[in-house]
């Protein structure tokens, strides 16, 4: 058999119609969700980037690894770690990648034959410059037991999608830089603005309507899903579609003004670590089966050595899922651990019923120390009921303090470590103000985006 395994960097679940979205996002993923098994509760236990592909490529949470933030300078994978492409390349597998995430850590190039970078293209990484990287790779290698790590970027902001794709999205004739239309005043002033300003806001001009930031991401679904097309139809064309299991999973997801939080990927709300997870095997997986019940990303490895007849190494976290896509199972547990160490540094647990988020470091939010939400009654997680809930609250937290010290063993927190030197975005956020001539403590009183932007103007006139 051969595996093709792709990341769909920032695509939150919800966006997608075979996840419930009404708008026409994702023609060719529901087709694909009709043929094979979704998982309709998969969880990106550690976020973002870099902590989630790490642990969908060791099977473990990132507690276990000691990799629990993104872009620090403190994290390092040792090479004892098992790593999936490296025990399939090592189990007779042409292993590729069509991927740029090399550049954040060396070990994301491990155990691939073929690593193909994907950078360099003119609308941040477009999935259409991944095809014309891994169709000609498929060609060149279709006689051969392959595994291919393939990472498309589109969703993932700037949103720049090409003008045709926004139509169905945004309203005919309203005009995103309506100067009546007072949407953005929350986002530009917003304590991360200084991080987003060149990031993104630069990149889309004077926007002043906050729903058309929202269709530019749903128009990157949409372009997204064509390239995937493209890509099921090549494999088609190569007569793999029978012998390869495709897996699709979102490394995490990503909030739309939800939660104070603008086009970004922090908080461990439904809307960023709920991710869609789907898988097609022909002939070995049932068809259209929607699996209701807790599984998450460290599940893949286990499910993929599984699939290959390779022993899966022991002391994973993860969980082989064909007991839950053979019907045998609802999930893989009961309940999943969450964590963040990026923007702000937060832990949690999501049960059947319940999520309970304890905050360590806030960072450019203003979070509570404790958030516990009735999933069941509010999926939007808009009412935040620990002060009505305590004894639940209390449990949920006690669960998650005994979950880290079992995982931790006596070991020194990662979290803590990361803590003590401060965090990777709020530490660029500082950079950039002391840049400017502002203090992160003057900032966080009082962040306007006239008063950074003027900061920035004095500079730029000195230098």
């Amino acid at each position: 058999m051969n595996i093709v395994m792709i990341s769909l960097d920032t695509l939150r679940a919800s966006r997608l119609g075979c996840y419930g979205y009404r708008k026409p996002t994702s023609p060719y993923l529901d087709q694909f969700a009709s043929e094979g098994v979704l998982f309709e509760r998969a969880y990106a236990a550690d976020i973002p980037t870099e902590v989630a592909h790490t642990g969908v490529f060791t099977g473990k949470l990132g507690l276990r690894t000691g990799i629990v933030s993104h872009g620090s300078s403190l994290t390092q994978l040792p090479k004892k770690e098992a790593w999936l492409p490296s025990i399939l390349k090592n189990a007779g597998y042409t292993t590729a990648a069509v991927d740029n995430l090399y550049q954040l850590k060396e070990w994301f190039a491990r155990g691939f034959r073929y690593y193909i970078n994907s950078s360099g293209a003119q609308r941040n990484i477009d999935g259409r410059t991944v095809n014309e990287l891994a169709l000609p790779w498929i060609r060149q290698h279709k006689d051969e037991k392959f595994f291919l790590f393939l990472h498309y970027w589109d969703a993932h902001t700037p949103y720049v999608p090409p003008p045709e794709m926004v139509r169905p999205f945004y309203e005919e004739g309203r005009d995103p830089f309506d100067p009546h239309n007072r949407s953005m005043e929350a986002a530009y002033n917003h304590a991360a603005y200084p991080f987003f300003k060149h990031h993104h806001y630069d990149q889309l001009g004077p926007v002043t309507d906050a729903d058309y930031l929202s269709a530019l991401y749903d128009a990157e679904i949409r372009y997204l899903d064509d390239r995937l097309k493209e890509l099921d139809e090549g494999l088609r064309a190569e007569g793999l579609y029978e012998n390869t299991m495709v897996v699709l999973f979102g490394d995490h997801g990503e909030s739309l003004t939800e939660h104070d939080i603008y086009w970004d990927h922090c908080g461990l709300y439904e809307t960023t670590v709920n991710v869609p997870v789907l898988l097609r095997y022909p002939g070995k997986l049932p068809e259209g089966l929607r699996v209701k019940g807790l599984v998450q990303q460290v599940d893949l490895m286990p499910t993929l050595l599984e699939a290959a007849g390779v022993e899966v190494p022991p002391g994973l976290d993860g969980r082989s899922l064909w007991p839950a896509m053979e019907g045998k199972e609802e999930g893989t547990r009961e309940e999943i651990y969450l964590s963040e160490c990026a923007w702000q540094a937060s832990r949690g647990v999501v049960t059947r019923d319940y999520k309970f988020i304890r905050t360590y470091d806030s960072g450019p939010f203003r979070r509570p120390p404790r958030e516990l939400y009735q999933l069941t009654t509010d999926p939007d997680e808009a009412s935040n009921v620990a002060e009505r809930f305590p004894a639940i609250a209390d449990h949920l937290e006690g669960k998650l303090r005994s979950w880290v010290e079992q995982v931790l063993n006596g070991r020194e927190d990662p979290m803590r470590e990361q803590l003590e030197v401060g965090l990777p975005f709020r530490n660029r956020i500082h950079d950039i103000l002391v840049s400017y001539g502002l203090t992160w403590e003057d900032w966080m009183k009082d962040p306007r985006r006239e008063r950074f932007d003027e900061a920035s103007r004095q500079w730029k006139q000195q230098v």
